[in-house]
């Protein structure tokens, strides 16, 4: 059909932004560490399709990690300070833990880690983002939930060790946090990450549309 003398052309609908799964030709693979614990790094010789150059890539493998913003009645948030050696900083973080557990659904590791690390649980969940934590370097996935609805649940027989046995645990209001968050106080990603989408969230009223 012709268009009207002087009328623009429709502009077809933009396609909406998304990560798309791909691979490239592997030569060959070896491992540079592995070990009895969950994470192992290894080695790939790949090359481009259709294209004979060949060139290393390091690959961190990890199984991924669940974390929880937990938040009350009061919209105060649990969180934690954490010390992490390779980063040379006590971390303000939220309840977090690896995917360890075979075949265990994310949810159900995150009511685990919740329980264990800050002794609660929570009669609501929700997804609130799922992220690559370093898509160049790592295949690890945070599974980043929302819980509310919170009571006192007692971490059984779980033993806190190494540095989980120095956490310090404390409550902190959503406002402080998200302030703290922008002006680069806490910087500790997957915690940046949960509280900018609760923000968002709650100013587009859709918190409880789920």
């Amino acid at each position: 059909m012709d268009t009207p003398t002087g009328a623009r052309p429709a502009t077809p609908p933009a396609e909406l932004p998304a990560d798309r799964p791909m691979s490239w030709p592997v030569v060959s693979s070896r491992y540079l560490h592995r070990d009895d614990w969950v994470v192992a790094l290894r080695e790939d010789v790949i090359t481009r399709p259709g294209h004979p150059e060949q060139f290393s890539r390091i690959s961190l493998e990890h199984p991924g990690a669940v974390i929880v913003m937990a938040v009350d009645e009061h919209e105060r948030v649990r969180c934690l300070r954490q010390y992490r050696h390779t980063s040379g900083h006590e971390f303000v973080e939220l309840p977090a833990g690896l995917r360890d557990a075979a075949d265990e659904p994310p949810v159900e590791t995150a009511k685990r880690e919740l329980r264990e690390e800050v002794e609660l649980e929570a009669s609501d969940w929700r997804l609130l983002l799922s992220t690559w934590s370093s898509a160049g370097i790592s295949d690890e996935v945070h599974d980043i939930f929302l819980a509310r609805g919170l009571s006192h649940a007692p971490r059984g027989d779980f033993e806190m060790r190494h540095e989980e046995a120095e956490m310090e645990v404390f409550w902190t209001p959503v406002t402080d946090l998200l302030e703290a968050v922008l002006q680069g106080r806490v910087r500790q990603g997957p915690l940046a990450q949960a509280v900018l989408a609760y923000e968002v969230l709650r100013q587009r009223g859709t918190l409880e549309a789920h």
